[in-house]
């Protein structure tokens, strides 16, 4: 039986419910689906996650947990050895995979490289971000990690993209292949039609700079009529963009910020929604535009990989945010438009979206 182990120290939030508190992005999301469904085609799967509490060896929906460490354990600048260099290592012996999957540019995958290599076991990378592709911009504080994640990358034994532009931009900077596979994606509850879906426009994203949550806040200013929802949690090193965020948003009066929700909740937000906008500089391939695609919902965004919305008619890729407030306003008050857009994300999603057709390159590479 093929043993495959996901490391990614933020996973826990999104495998378990008990510890839904804490924030989340795509990737965390993308681990635990595919380790889920890898566990139901009899693989043997495990993850490495952060020491929240939980009891090592903890298994959940057919995925062994093995705890790393604690995300703020140890002294700075001593803690990258120990407890975090020695905690990852020793959570990876335990997990004793044949394959490590790893996903995000970070020092993890130096470290997870190292030990492949030492130990004769195969690493798989997938790209995350747009910027994980960019030496000269990678989103990595210290020079070191920086070196780190770089080391693992060229060791890798396949590296998955999200799009052609990722695929292209990794040839063109690294000189390294890698093949292109999508995201997998959680099933609607709920198929409402444009009547009854009480949110006029919906943002999600963790509060980071590239981010641009400034821009959903002037987006919401120009559109007084619209009542704009606003989900995100606080980022290490960015709490004063949080607060900076939230006490703009409390002077919008069709604002409304929620902060942080978890992610268990955040999919009934996409199920009441019209139009779903993105206002990021970068991104990778969005976990939220699947979850709204997935359910019918039209996403108006400055970002538009490997240009899907504007040749699939997926919503709307706007040019600036006067053309996207003019967009999202279309959107949220014309029904015939918005039924047309909302059948061609779905049908988009039914087309390329399947399971097993999205499952393919990962089992390919798994397999090797």
């Amino acid at each position: 039986m093929r043993k495959v182990c996901f490391v990614g120290l933020d996973n826990l939030p999104v495998i378990s419910r008990a510890h839904n508190r804490h924030g989340i992005g795509g990737e965390q999301v993308q681990h635990t689906l595919l380790a889920r469904a890898l566990a139901r085609r009899g693989l043997d799967v495990s993850m490495v996650v952060a020491d929240y509490g939980q009891p090592d060896g903890l298994e959940i929906d057919g995925v062994r947990l093995h705890r790393a460490h604690g995300l703020d354990a140890g002294v700075p600048v001593l803690r990258f050895v120990h407890p975090r260099l020695t905690g990852l290592w020793r959570a990876l012996t335990r997990a004793d995979a044949q394959v490590y999957y790893v996903s995000t540019a970070s020092p993890q995958l130096g470290v997870v490289a190292a030990f492949a290599r030492w130990h004769g076991r195969r690493v798989v990378f997938r790209i995350a971000h747009d910027l994980d592709c960019d030496p000269q911009r990678l989103l990595i504080r210290f020079w070191r990690d920086r070196k780190l994640y770089e080391w693992g990358l060229r060791r890798a034994h396949v590296v998955l993209a999200q799009s052609e532009q990722q695929r292209s931009a990794l040839k063109s900077n690294y000189g390294l292949d890698s093949r292109v596979a999508a995201m997998l994606v959680e099933p609607a509850a709920h198929d409402l039609g444009f009547g009854p879906r009480d949110v006029a426009v919906l943002w999600v994203n963790n509060l980071r700079p590239f981010k641009r949550p400034d821009l959903a806040l002037a987006l919401a200013a120009q559109l007084p009529h619209r009542q704009l929802h606003m989900i995100g949690g606080p980022q290490s090193g960015h709490e004063e963009l949080f607060a900076r965020t939230r006490r703009d948003a409390a002077d919008l009066p069709n604002l409304l910020f929620h902060g942080r929700v978890p992610y268990h909740d955040v999919n009934d937000f996409y199920e009441r929604t019209r139009v779903f906008v993105n206002t990021s500089d970068s991104e990778g391939f969005p976990n939220s535009y699947l979850q709204a695609w997935r359910r019918g919902v039209p996403t108006v965004s400055f970002f538009d990989p490997d240009g899907l919305i504007r040749r699939r008619g997926l919503g709307h890729a706007a040019t600036s945010l006067a053309d996207m407030s003019a967009a999202v306003d279309r959107l949220t008050s014309q029904p015939a438009e918005w039924q047309a857009a909302s059948q061609r994300c779905r049908q988009f999603m039914d087309e390329h979206y399947g399971e097993e057709q999205v499952l393919k390159p990962y089992l390919e590479a798994l397999h090797g």
